[in-house]
């Protein structure tokens, strides 16, 4: 477990990984000794997109995020907001990222990434129009599903899945050298 803070948020006392009886047993958290707060690092939701282009024979569109090293082109993500339903936060991350307006989310799956602590909550939309990248993409491609690729972990499994459901058998990356943050 990698603590994501050093002191206690409530009182300032230094953090130790504590263990305390919760309701499933004993559990090591980072805590605080002076207050007795916790960190109780729970994973972030995530919402991602599995975008089918209705105007352009139903190619999935892939972006690039502007910080990535390399061309790797994965599915739209984003976080989930307080206050809105996972249905209107995927048609929120679409429109800001690229521009385009959703039709009918509908739900892929939902899939663990614990390298990112994140909970992966994929959909399948439907889109047409013209797509304008935020400045947090570099650029995107389009691709017919059959010539998509998974990576082995979070929105990998859920374009696996979604193939799956379309007939197609889902074809998979080697693992790269060094690590992405995400990947389609």
């Amino acid at each position: 477990m990698t603590p994501s803070y050093n002191y206690c948020p409530h009182c300032a006392a230094p953090l130790r990984l504590l263990t305390q009886l919760e309701d499933g047993g004993p559990r090591e958290r980072l805590r605080c000794p002076a207050c007795a707060w916790t960190h109780w690092n729970n994973p972030t939701p995530v919402l991602a997109a599995i975008i089918e282009m209705t105007d352009r024979e139903g190619q999935v569109l892939l972006a690039r995020n502007a910080a990535w090293h390399g061309r790797m082109f994965a599915l739209i993500t984003g976080f989930m907001e307080a206050g809105e339903s996972a249905e209107q936060g995927i048609a929120r991350e679409v429109l800001e990222e690229t521009g385009l307006r959703v039709d009918a989310p509908s739900l892929v799956g939902v899939y663990d990434f614990q390298r990112m602590n994140q909970l992966i909550v994929a959909y399948h939309v439907a889109a047409r129009g013209e797509i304008r990248l935020s400045p947090e993409l570099a650029e995107y491609k389009l691709f017919r599903p059959e010539d998509l690729r998974c990576w082995r972990a979070g929105t990998g499994y859920a374009l696996a899945d979604w193939l799956t459901t379309r007939g197609i058998t889902p074809q998979w990356l080697e693992p790269p050298a060094q690590p992405a943050e995400t990947g389609a």
